[in-house]
């Protein structure tokens, strides 16, 4: 067939020369063949007399022709913060350098969007899907292991994939301590420390409302109800909590643990609209953004080890751990210190 009759071949010619439909050849090349319970033996024919008489395939079609795509999908909860823009970039550079093709996507934390994702990754057949701090990563796992394909849980575990996280507890603990220190070298009151943003229901919060606890309760200090206030993570319900937390206690905390940079935006706003001095109040973060640490220097943040959540990642996917239940912690750490710095000094 000429260059020029190779233009304008169609799928209808190809559905003729398949001795089949225009709408299955269209299935096979767009990679929804398996939908249709279309045989893995006439898709592969039909991407054959394609690639032979020239017609322009896809991604997915050339996946189907080599069994292995040479994509790995992730999904994301948010971009806006530095810790998992962090993710995306340590996560696709490490793909680039073994010459594998990634997909990234942003889900704003809606389980609707996280299955829409992960249905239009494995319709390009990835070879692993990444669960980054998904809202239902066990029904991401299922949908995986319907099609074939293996997934990892990235920042939030699962119970039936293996998830590579940070130590939210013991890097909640030494936080804390951290907080609980430099209080004591003011001679403030250690009582007064406030646990304020993320999701009750999430393990991370939990894990990290856990470690909070078992700090102040080492010390010998009651923990109140009033001192947690989980109250999501964005900037402007962060606000919102401090607000109502000082027109119920009358005062300010004498120390917070932030539960995040993007809570973290919200309390420092706050402060400034209501005239209080930022480096007044001890805070910490679990969370890290060199701009945030340049803007309030006595602020200690907790960097969690994104290039070692990735590697160990890159690990299991090049070898695969026996239980799919295995979940491997990565210890954080903290920036800010001062008892830190002078150890390291």
């Amino acid at each position: 067939m000429s260059s020029e009759q190779s233009r304008k071949l169609t799928i209808y010619d190809l559905a003729k020369l398949a001795n089949s439909s225009p709408s299955t050849v269209s299935a096979v090349l767009n990679g929804t063949w398996q939908r249709r319970r279309i045989s893995r033996k006439l898709a592969k024919r039909i991407l054959e007399l394609a690639e032979r008489e020239g017609y322009s395939t896809n991604m997915q079609a050339r996946a189907l022709r080599r069994d292995r795509s040479g994509i790995l999908g992730m999904i994301l909860p948010l971009y806006d913060n530095r810790y998992f823009s962090s993710i995306a970039q340590v996560f696709e550079a490490e793909a680039r350098r073994r010459g594998i093709f990634t997909i990234v996507s942003c889900t704003n934390r809606d389980p609707a969007q996280e299955r829409e994702a992960a249905r239009m990754m494995l319709a390009y057949r990835v070879e692993h899907l990444i669960c980054t701090g998904a809202t239902d990563p066990d029904a991401i796992a299922e949908m995986c292991g319907a099609a074939g394909i293996a997934s990892l849980n990235l920042d939030l575990p699962g119970t039936t994939a293996p998830s590579v996280i940070s130590a939210n507890r013991e890097g909640a603990r030494r936080l804390t301590d951290a907080l609980l220190d430099r209080l004591e070298a003011r001679r403030a009151d250690a009582a007064r420390v406030l646990f304020i943003g993320g999701r009750a229901e999430d393990h991370n919060t939990r894990e990290r409302i856990e470690g909070f606890r078992q700090a102040r309760e080492r010390r010998g200090l009651a923990m109140e109800p009033a001192d947690i206030v989980p109250c999501d993570y964005a900037a402007e319900k962060a606000q919102a909590a401090l607000e109502a937390y000082v027109v119920r206690e009358g005062r300010l905390p004498a120390a917070m643990f932030v539960n995040s940079t993007i809570s973290l935006e919200g309390i420092v706003r706050w402060l400034r609209l209501g005239g209080h001095d930022v480096n007044d109040i001890i805070m910490g973060c679990f969370d890290w953004d060199p701009l945030a640490a340049a803007f309030h220097p006595r602020l200690i943040m907790m960097r969690q080890d994104v290039p070692t959540m990735i590697a160990r990642l890159f690990d299991w996917i090049d070898v695969p751990p026996e239980d799919p239940a295995s979940r491997l912690e990565v210890m954080p750490e903290i920036v800010g210190d001062p008892a830190q710095a002078r150890v390291a000094g």
